[in-house]
């Protein structure tokens, strides 16, 4: 929502990829860096084929574990450390992935970032409770096919509102 005052999350879209009774993992995936994915397979020693691919930002995921990545992918496949989200997207923290990608051989849809952001046991559902985020059902088409600029717009526009013209105060009916 626009009065989010936390600067981790503020005009944020994030994918929650895990949620249960322990918490929530989410990915922002609207927060490219200034890093491309070049720059990050030459700081973890990777070779990276692909000029094209190499042009690709790293995303900021969130404000956890911001020195260690994090790959949104479709298709799942079966990497060394994956959480399948929807039976559609994989969330991969191990390096075989990065690898594969390094030789032309990951998965076609992707998403890199430093980073998470988490939840823990009730703090997510008490922070939509307090109107502090909107929920939308997610659009793969959103996270892979649309420019970072424009995802957290599409994803208002699922709920047929446009951002801008959300007021910063909430209130309870």
């Amino acid at each position: 929502m626009p009065s989010m005052a936390d600067p981790h999350f503020s005009r944020t879209l994030t994918y929650i990829c895990e949620h249960n009774a322990q918490g929530a993992v989410g990915i922002v995936v609207n927060r490219p860096t200034e890093l491309t994915l070049s720059g990050l397979f030459e700081r973890i020693k990777v070779p990276l084929d692909s000029v094209e691919v190499g042009r690709e930002p790293v995303y900021y995921g969130g404000p956890v574990q911001t020195d260690h990545g994090f790959v949104l992918h479709q298709p799942v496949g079966s990497w060394g450390a994956t959480l399948a989200v929807q039976d559609r997207v994989g969330l991969t923290t191990s390096k075989d992935i990065l690898e594969a990608v390094g030789k032309g051989e990951g998965p076609p849809k992707l998403l890199v970032s430093l980073g998470y952001s988490g939840w823990g046991a009730g703090q997510l559902e008490s922070e939509i409770k307090q109107n502090a985020w909107l929920t939308v059902e997610a659009q793969d088409s959103i996270l892979f096919d649309t420019p970072a600029g424009d995802r957290l717009q599409a994803a208002m526009g699922i709920l047929g509102v446009d951002y801008a013209l959300l007021s910063d105060s909430a209130g309870h009916a």
